[in-house]
């Protein structure tokens, strides 16, 4: 089992589509690391050689940020909209959604689960 970035990626796999499972990852940068590496893309994880597979580990600590370090700036930067006070901030600090979606009616994955409110009922 290959281990990049401090993750097992599944060996059965295609290499872009197990490169995908890194947080930070997506189809089109997988896509982009095995051009940079000179990886075929129609290639399985089980038919690489080590050197292969070091490579790929170089390439993505050379030139991305991803799993621990990509989640700890993400929160760095929540928390300090949140510091600020500005509406984003507050949007966070509430558990509602922070991008403009109608809260009367839907998110309620966001909110969590209906809470009856006395005297309601018709």
């Amino acid at each position: 089992m290959a281990r990049i970035a401090g993750v097992n990626i599944p060996t059965a796999k295609r290499v872009p589509i197990a490169l995908t499972y890194i947080h930070g990852i997506g189809q089109s940068t997988a896509r982009g690391i095995c051009e940079a590496v000179g990886i075929d893309v129609s290639r399985r994880v089980n038919d690489l050689s080590d050197a292969e597979v070091l490579q790929i580990r170089e390439h993505i600590d050379a030139n991305l940020q991803v799993e621990g370090d990509l989640r700890r700036e993400v929160q760095m930067n929540i928390k300090r909209l949140m510091d600020l006070g500005c509406y984003r901030g507050l949007r966070h600090r509430r558990n509602l959604p922070v991008r403009g979606q109608r809260t009367h009616t839907n998110a309620r994955t966001r909110k969590g689960p209906a809470r009856p409110i006395a005297g309601k009922k018709k």
